[in-house]
């Protein structure tokens, strides 16, 4: 597998934790210089104390104007070629009880979080020699899930975006993808089995058992594995891969 170039610059949205951090982490063990952006401080400072990222800015991704402003101050320092769109979260309710309130907020952080990031970063990532755009989607984007269908919704629209995008870049450096993960053993998921116990009295272990079995092989996916993914992307060998949708599930796509 072709590595990443030599010195190029990548920005982590959500980059404080689960996928994010370790995607983080993949990238600067890969050789690249990375900036990580979130909302948590305390996070985002961790991941660099840690190693995982060299720079870290405080930035909502769903205000569109404070992260044009976080990602100018990051390309001041060097040049964005990389960029994954990660930042997200995730509700639960039934269809009926799922308000325009709860759909503008999965649609804010899961959609317009991803193009608020992608048109900040696009204008001058065309002029660079090489460029990588991966959004965080999920398996949720590639099929439905009960009682998530505004969080459904919002990645189906990311799928849909990157596939489109990907078309209009197909002639220029860039290239652009999703990564699709099926339920992740991260702070996200095990907000869902919070959710899970309370409202059906089951255990922890009945609660994860809920979500692994709608992978075939019985698990849950591990945040690496989702980095992995993310870095065989942005390597110099995928140059050919654009427009593609890779579900990390065990099989369940």
């Amino acid at each position: 597998m072709s590595g990443l170039p030599r010195s190029s610059h990548a920005l982590v949205t959500g980059g404080g934790r689960g996928i994010g951090r370790a995607t983080a982490a993949a990238l600067t063990e890969a050789g690249a210089t990375v900036t990580v952006i979130g909302r948590n401080t305390v996070t985002l400072e961790e991941a660099v104390k840690a190693g995982a990222a060299h720079y870290a800015v405080v930035a909502d991704v769903s205000d569109e104007a404070a992260l044009r402003a976080a990602i100018a101050k990051t390309a001041e320092r060097q040049p964005i070629d990389i960029l994954i769109a990660n930042a997200g979260s995730a509700e639960s309710a039934p269809f009926a009880k799922s308000d325009a309130a709860l759909f503008a907020r999965m649609m804010d952080v899961n959609f317009m979080g991803v193009v608020h990031a992608v048109q900040a970063v696009l204008p001058a990532m065309k002029d660079r020699p090489y460029g990588r755009v991966v959004a965080i989607a999920s398996t949720a984007g590639l099929k439905g899930y009960a009682y998530v269908s505004a969080y459904a919704a919002a990645k189906h629209a990311v799928v849909g975006l990157v596939r489109s995008l990907a078309l209009e870049m197909a002639n220029s450096n860039i290239t652009v993808n999703a990564v699709c993960p099926g339920f992740t053993d991260t702070d996200l998921v095990a907000d869902s089995i919070e959710n899970i116990m309370k409202k059906t009295g089951r255990s922890r272990e009945q609660a994860i058992a809920d979500l692994a079995r709608h992978n075939p092989q019985g698990r849950l996916v591990t945040p690496q594995e989702v980095a992995d993914a993310v870095l065989w992307l942005c390597g110099e060998g995928a140059g050919a891969i654009t427009g593609q949708a890779i579900a990390v599930a065990g099989g369940e796509i």
